[in-house]
């Protein structure tokens, strides 16, 4: 049996953060880790950030399911659905402008089914937010995004991995591997 050699999770992140550090040092910078949903998005933008606060830069995080609810009148076994305006508002918007205005990294607790209390957040000039969720490309939020991370365990989604900045085959948690697909 032959045992393929696969880079430590610790450096694929490391040369990845660098690499968007590289692309996008100055001013407030968003990244998406887009995934749909089985691939360990978030565990892999957890990861993510700590490899932007080894190399000294100011990098938070935020999931695109502390944004979502279910409609009004919903069953409880409804799934709940984005508030892209509440996401804006109180996320994106903030974050973006920069300078002593506070941001809101979770506003609503889908499982509870009611807003959590507003835990507000301010960085320096320069800072990152990684934002993770399921379909970040879809219409209404793929403008948000300064870079997008498509982490993937399998092939599918090709449209998907196409729309990407970078793509992560997460399929072994411990050894993720970045996949130069050749877009052109």
């Amino acid at each position: 049996m032959t045992t393929r050699w696969a880079p430590a999770k610790k450096d694929t992140l490391r040369e990845l953060a660098t690499e968007i550090v590289h692309n996008y040092g100055r001013g407030r910078v968003l990244v998406a880790i887009d995934s749909d949903g089985g691939a360990g998005a978030a565990g892999l933008a957890d990861d993510l950030l700590e490899a932007f606060r080894e190399q000294g830069h100011a990098a938070f995080r935020a999931s695109l399911a502390g944004f979502e609810k279910r409609p009004a009148g919903a069953s409880r076994d409804s799934a709940p659905v984005l508030d892209e305006s509440l996401f804006r508002r109180v996320l994106v918007e903030p974050f973006r402008m920069g300078g002593s205005t506070g941001w809101v990294d979770r506003a609503w607790d889908a499982d509870a089914d009611r807003a959590v209390e507003s835990a507000w957040v301010t960085g320096p000039a320069d800072a990152v937010l990684l934002v993770d969720g399921t379909d970040l490309a879809r219409p209404g939020l793929a403008g948000l995004w300064h870079y997008r991370v498509w982490v993937t365990a399998d092939d599918s989604r090709l449209d998907a991995r196409a729309r990407a900045s970078a793509v992560v085959d997460n399929s072994d948690r411990e050894h993720p591997r970045r996949r130069f697909d050749d877009a052109c």
